[in-house]
């Protein structure tokens, strides 16, 4: 796949998730795909597995009573990659999260995200949010 085919896939996928959209997900994350948040709290941690994924952002949901969202800034993409510049936001337990990230896809042969890493620029702050 070429960068623009990776962008757009990095820009579905970003729409999907804003709008629970489990099917165009599922056509963009690779089946065994792993995710890896940076982190020490709940929301933290290696997820191995489409279905393991989908079930992070479905805790992401649960835990900010349905706040949680993103909002991208820029994508950047090559052959092999999409680089996201967004920002994360939700509240919970009285706290609110406005986060800035960066987030790099790999993709495979097939256009679909076959490693993420969600690199936050301050991983204190979401590991208090998520405490």
């Amino acid at each position: 796949m070429g960068a623009a085919e990776n962008a757009e896939a990095a820009r579905r996928g970003y729409k999907a998730f804003q709008e629970n959209d489990v099917d165009t997900l599922t056509q963009v994350l690779a089946p065994d795909i792993q995710w890896h948040a940076t982190g020490r709290n709940a929301a933290s941690g290696t997820f191995d597995g489409r279905d393991a994924t989908l079930g992070n952002f479905l805790n992401l949901a649960q835990m900010t009573d349905g706040t949680f969202s993103v909002e991208v800034h820029d994508i950047l993409a090559s052959d092999d990659h999409a680089v996201v510049l967004a920002t994360s936001k939700g509240t919970r337990n009285g706290q609110t999260l406005s986060s800035n990230y960066c987030h790099v896809f790999h993709f495979n042969s097939e256009g679909q995200a076959s490693e993420c890493w969600v690199v936050p620029v301050d991983p204190y702050e979401g590991d208090e949010f998520f405490a």
